[in-house]
């Protein structure tokens, strides 16, 4: 896989009749509006009927306007609905997106600082440790609600998941009977850095990936026949563990070290890497050395409340419309038209990595066209990457089980597993945690006795 984009051959049809695809947590600023540039940029997508539904209607029918304003300056016949009604959203959609962040930012706030004053430092806490699991728990009962409504109004759609924890998300989806498949952007964002790092022209690289989501491996990364590991290790230890380098000018030394000790880099970024592990986060010390910049709450809610972003993007695709590489969109084309295209996807592991749980997510490279999502088999993963992967998949599991048993010891499990966790706090410490967490989003949670 080596474009920025999905691969993708000539078109080989035209839909039979245009789709119907609902966004459910549309209000956000730019990703719901970047996602509306994407479909339209495919001729096969611009005369679809998109629903874009959010709890607030009003930050709806923001993305809804900025998106009518793109397609009408294009000419495009697209019908574009804002809507606080998910039923209304879901009836006979043929593509369901999940874009949501339940309990917004002020929820979110308390997933970092309640661990933080058990030591437990989370850089963004929205993949793993007990800002991750409880992210998760937050978002099932809208799962648990989303599901049952497809099973009843659009039973044949396709859920195609962007919310965080999107392992956990997609292993309850599936085990709730939707066809879901989970779409991130670290294999893309990766590979352009690592061709970036080597100097080499990225249409030229080609790459194998797999693992699961935030954690899969770079197998290979070659130019043609050449091997270019050899010089990606040399790169990226040169330029990032030489400690005469001030670490603001090294940011993937986690990453790096990684690599390292066991043998490939993975796909996502060293802040977001140096929370799945016990080495890089258990005290300041550590945190300044490898990550220091912790999330600024001031910043990150300007950043979240401002339309500016979006009346940026909405004037940028005015001017050019063409698609991101984002999948979400190169998905849907490619299932409207028979377009065969490769992207990465978050789906069961029904054997693709046989070193890795039956049934748990695993992100692989999937071949899409008129059948739909068709995952294809990765193979083992190297013993050590499998063994590092599994300390994961296990919090992963014990969430998940949660979620689906309603027990509440699952939870505390959950979280005694995080390997950052486990290296900085004691079981004493870890319940009394989790007790917190319990209280500050009860609001929100799934019964759990």
């Amino acid at each position: 896989m080596s474009a920025s984009r999905p691969e993708a051959a000539t078109p080989s049809g035209s839909p039979s009749r245009a789709a119907r695809i609902a966004i459910i947590g549309a209000g956000g600023v730019v990703f719901p509006l970047r996602l509306m540039g994407d479909m339209l940029s495919f001729p096969a997508l611009r005369n679809a009927t998109y629903l874009l539904m959010d709890l607030d209607l009003g930050r709806a029918e923001r993305t809804a306007a900025a998106a009518r304003e793109l397609a009408a300056h294009h000419g495009f016949p697209a019908t574009i609905v804002a809507t606080d009604d998910r039923r209304a959203a879901l009836a006979d959609a043929d593509y369901v997106i999940v874009t949501f962040m339940v309990g917004g930012l002020d929820v979110y706030r308390e997933d970092i600082e309640i661990p933080r004053r058990y030591g437990v430092d989370q850089r963004i806490g929205d993949t793993l440790g007990p800002g991750g699991v409880f992210r998760f728990l937050r978002n099932v009962p809208a799962y648990t609600d989303i599901a049952q409504d497809m099973h009843e109004l659009c039973p044949d759609a396709l859920l195609i998941n962007y919310a965080n924890p999107m392992a956990m998300s997609c292993w309850l989806l599936e085990e709730l009977g939707i066809r879901t498949v989970g779409l991130c952007h670290s294999v893309q964002h990766t590979s352009r850095m690592l061709a970036s790092e080597l100097d080499v022209p990225y249409d030229d690289v080609t790459f194998t990936v797999a693992g699961i989501n935030h954690q899969a491996w770079f197998l290979s990364v070659r130019r043609g026949d050449e091997d270019l590991y050899p010089r990606l290790r040399e790169t990226m230890v040169r330029r990032h563990l030489n400690p005469d380098v001030p670490i603001d000018a090294r940011p993937e030394r986690v990453r790096t070290e990684i690599m390292e000790t066991f043998g490939y880099f993975h796909t996502e970024s060293s802040p977001h890497a140096s929370e799945y592990l016990p080495y890089f986060r258990k005290n300041d010390a550590l945190i300044d050395a490898y990550v220091p910049r912790r999330w600024d709450y001031e910043e990150l809610r300007a950043r979240h409340d401002s339309t500016e972003r979006d009346r940026a993007l909405v004037d940028r695709l005015k001017e050019e419309l063409e698609p991101s590489d984002e999948y979400g969109a190169w998905i849907v084309n490619a299932m409207e038209t028979g377009t065969p295209t490769v992207i990465y996807g978050n789906v069961p592991n029904d054997g693709l990595i046989p070193n890795l749980p039956d049934g748990c997510c695993v992100e692989v490279a999937c071949l899409v066209d008129g059948n739909g999502v068709q995952p294809t088999h990765a193979g083992p993963l190297p013993p050590q990457c499998a063994a590092v992967n599994r300390t994961n998949v296990n919090v992963q599991e014990l969430a998940v089980q949660a979620a689906l048993t309603g027990n509440r010891e699952h939870v505390y499990q959950a979280v005694a597993l995080d390997p950052l966790t486990a290296a900085v706090c004691t079981l004493d410490q870890i319940r009394s945690m989790t007790d917190e967490l319990f209280a500050a989003h009860a609001g929100f949670l799934p019964p759990l006795g």
